[in-house]
């Protein structure tokens, strides 16, 4: 019965999702953006649930630092700009490679090139932020791009976009069995990219500050970085006023590690987040604040009010 469920549940979102497709390919690229802007005000006023999730996680982040009315246009452009990036992703899959890149600027690309002439790969690190998925397109033209990320629970979608991301020059690698083929692509100096700021499940997470509260976070890039010793750069992806994109990577960090691996990867991972919080504090609206990021509570932690009153993942 609940093979059927999924079945009949994959088949509609086949002939939603294609129909969606068909009606994207027909719309000018700027009326696609102002179609998702639309729906990401929509959405706003419409979904409460998410609505209240993404305000109670600006005022976990910024509390009394802004505003309340601050905070709720923070909200509102978030979803807009959500909106835009889903209905542009879905539009990108129409565009001819000649068209993608020149919709793309790029800054900091001789910080990755001369990573990668070290000859021990790169780890590039960044966040749900801007139009993170569309940077692959230009990473990928320095050398073979991996990605690690968490398959969708649709398996339409997971196909869909396992077909864009390989059109935007990245191989995918599964997070659940990410170890190995990640530290064999940094041997062949390949460049791993791996997005950090979800909440992860306690038993796989170290924790810490992210605007002030302690944060469930992944020490996959802090782990790879301190067996593998690759050059380790922050990249991130800004819509621009003109509908195109300024991607931008940052110089390698510089950490001097301890030799412990676990003070180590602690050390790398609170340096990359207070990076990221860097970047979203600049941009706030270009966050996904959608995602409960201060779900997964450390052990003994009291309960507040707030992003993190719901129950553990």
């Amino acid at each position: 019965m609940a093979k059927k469920t999924a079945q009949a549940v994959d088949s509609l979102i086949f002939c939603v999702f294609g129909t969606i497709q068909a009606l994207f390919f027909l719309l000018p690229r700027k009326s696609c953006l102002g179609l998702g802007r639309f729906l990401g005000s929509f959405l706003f006023r419409a979904d409460r649930r998410h609505r209240e999730l993404v305000l109670a996680n600006l005022q976990t982040a910024f509390g009394g630092e802004i505003p309340l009315e601050e905070r709720r246009r923070i909200a509102r452009d978030s979803f807009r700009t959500f909106g835009q990036v889903m209905t542009d992703t879905v539009k990108w899959t129409h565009l001819s490679h000649r068209k993608r890149l020149r919709l793309l600027s790029l800054e900091g690309g001789d910080h990755l090139r001369r990573a990668l002439e070290e000859g021990r790969g790169a780890l590039l690190f960044s966040a749900h932020f801007g139009n993170w998925e569309v940077a692959s397109l230009a990473v990928s033209r320095f050398a073979r791009l991996n990605v690690v990320a968490r398959p969708l629970d649709s398996r339409v979608l997971e196909r869909w976009l396992l077909r864009f991301r390989k059109s935007l020059g990245a191989r995918v690698i599964s997070k659940f069995q990410a170890a190995k083929p990640v530290l064999q692509a940094l041997r062949r100096n390949e460049v791993v990219a791996i997005v950090m700021d979800q909440n992860v499940l306690r038993s796989q997470a170290v924790f810490v500050d992210f605007f002030g509260r302690p944060a469930a976070t992944t020490p996959a890039v802090g782990s790879f970085f301190a067996r593998a010793r690759s050059p380790l750069l922050p990249i991130f992806c800004h819509p621009t006023s003109s509908f195109s994109y300024a991607i931008k990577i940052g110089p390698p960090v510089q950490i001097d590690l301890s030799g412990s691996l676990d003070e180590d990867v602690l050390k790398i991972t609170r340096h990359c987040t207070k990076m990221i919080e860097s970047e979203i504090r600049q941009n706030p609206s270009l966050w996904f604040w959608f995602h409960n990021r201060w779900k997964t509570r450390p052990p003994d932690a009291p309960r507040s009010a707030g992003a993190g009153r719901q129950n553990e993942a």
